[in-house]
């Protein structure tokens, strides 16, 4: 049984700061790509932002420059720094892991419970 926990969420005022981190726990062989997405009231999901096992990043537009996702792997966590944040940033913020289970060889998806985000104008 693989679990991602979210936490990090809350209010904040337009251009302010927020860190949300995802840790997976349970019988993990190896964690492969770790996301971000986020989803606006009445809205289909977005991928804010990705990195790989090796590290390799990549963002949506409309946070490049202001967010930056990073990972631990380690403590198997995926952290995602928002600063200079907008009020279309608010959102549900979702985590996504490919994961391998130690009983298993095949990666397969894991999503966290959402933590919410909610920028005030």
């Amino acid at each position: 049984q693989v679990q991602l926990v979210e936490s990090g969420g809350g209010l904040v005022h337009t251009g302010g700061s927020l860190s949300l981190s995802c840790a997976a726990s349970g019988s993990i062989r190896r964690i492969n790509g770790m996301d971000w997405y986020r989803q606006a009231p009445g809205k289909e999901y977005d991928l804010v932002a990705t990195i790989s096992s090796g590290g390799t990043t990549k963002y949506a537009d409309s946070v490049k420059g202001r967010f930056t996702i990073s990972r631990d792997n380690a403590k198997n966590t995926a952290y995602l720094q928002m600063n200079s944040l907008k009020p279309e940033d608010s959102a549900v913020y979702y985590c996504h892991a490919d994961i391998i289970l130690s009983s298993e060889w095949t990666a397969l998806p894991y999503w966290g419970q959402g933590t919410q985000v909610t920028v005030s104008s």
